[in-house]
């Protein structure tokens, strides 16, 4: 197991370097700094200034030099303007040049300052990370046993009629995009125009006080998506473990349906599904852009539609990095736990 999780950790620093790159590349392009640099100054500056801005700031540099700084491994670029100002990544708002430390990149904890929100990256993305986690938690606490309930139900009795309704709900669900679902439920239970008013229609409030009336359809509308796609694995797997050979002995011996599901079939029923609950983290994380714009609620999320949309490279790029580390890291556990509930793997 030792060696199997010093591979694993390899293979995600090396993914994450490749992935951060790419990002960090696209994002670097000459089209994005022009536009990054006319945000910063005057949408009508001349080129002559556009290139003048780039340069003063770094952004001109080679591309494997810009990113050694963005990660902490070279020391940051500084410049000073024509009042003897200097500037720079490690130098801040506020801060003396001389005070500023020389190298302050990701592994020194810097990520950066961001041009729309004016403040440091590291408390952007702690603040909408934050929400985003409560409303996962909530997802994941309606989801995960709504979904597991409605597969195995399904898959206990292969091809009755329990089965047959319960996946049709299923594939309902997973056919519905949260866009769709969204705009459904603000309409039916918080629209005046229908009258049923029992829910307010933005989520705004919730960052600070979560409650039913402001939580709930944001959190049931992500919720049944990914329900739907769960349940339809669960059905699946449960479905195969019924009729294997040892649930037939186990029959043959007299044990009672009940324990046959819940002693001998579900463990094995749930180790294809486990791997489906923990692809769903970075699912959640990302995809939940949708949901958080249509109800107004600011998570990490509607902070990357910010970013992208203000081309604020230094959050665009932070925003990314937490991407990657989360899909890494569930995957690490995904592995971890499959090979935990799977004893033919474990002892392999």
């Amino acid at each position: 197991m030792a060696f199997f999780l010093l591979r694993r950790l390899g293979v995600m620093l090396i993914t994450a370097i490749c992935l951060t790159f790419i990002v960090f590349f696209m994002t670097n392009l000459h089209p994005n700094l022009e536009k990054l640099a006319k945000t910063q100054g005057n949408f009508r500056m001349t080129d002559e200034a556009v290139n003048s801005f780039l340069e003063r700031n770094g952004y001109t540099q080679p591309l494997a030099v810009k990113y050694g700084e963005w990660i902490g491994v070279l020391p940051s670029h500084r410049d000073t303007d024509d009042e003897g100002k200097v500037t720079g990544r490690c130098i801040q708002p506020g801060m003396d040049a001389e005070e500023a430390p020389e190298y302050c990149g990701i592994l020194q904890g810097n990520w950066g300052y961001s041009t729309v929100f004016k403040e440091p990256v590291e408390d952007i993305i702690g603040k909408r990370l934050a929400l985003t986690g409560k409303l996962m938690f909530w997802v994941m606490m309606l989801m995960v046993p709504g979904a597991l309930i409605l597969g195995v139900l399904a898959g206990m009795r292969e091809g009755s009629r329990t089965d047959r309704s319960l996946s049709t709900l299923s594939i309902s669900m997973t056919a519905t995009p949260e866009y769709v679902s969204g705009v459904l439920f603000i309409a039916i239970f918080s629209s005046s125009a229908v009258g049923l008013k029992w829910f307010k229609g933005t989520a705004t409030s919730a960052m600070e006080d979560a409650n039913l009336e402001n939580f709930l359809l944001p959190v049931v509308t992500i919720a049944l998506y990914g329900m739907g796609y769960i349940a339809r694995m669960t059905r699946a797997s449960m479905a195969e473990v019924m009729t294997s050979q040892y649930i037939r002995t186990a029959r043959l011996k007299g044990v009672s349906f009940p324990n046959i599901v819940m002693k001998h079939a579900l463990r094995n029923a749930l180790i294809a599904p486990f791997t489906v609950i923990m692809l769903q983290f970075p699912w959640l994380l990302n995809g939940v852009v949708i949901v958080e714009t249509i109800f107004n609620y600011k998570g990490f999320g509607w902070t990357l539609v910010q970013a992208a949309g203000n081309n604020d490279i230094e959050l665009l790029m932070a925003v990314s990095v937490v991407s990657v580390i989360v899909v890494l890291v569930t995957q690490l556990i995904s592995d971890i736990g499959y090979v935990y509930l799977n004893p033919r793997i474990r002892l392999s």
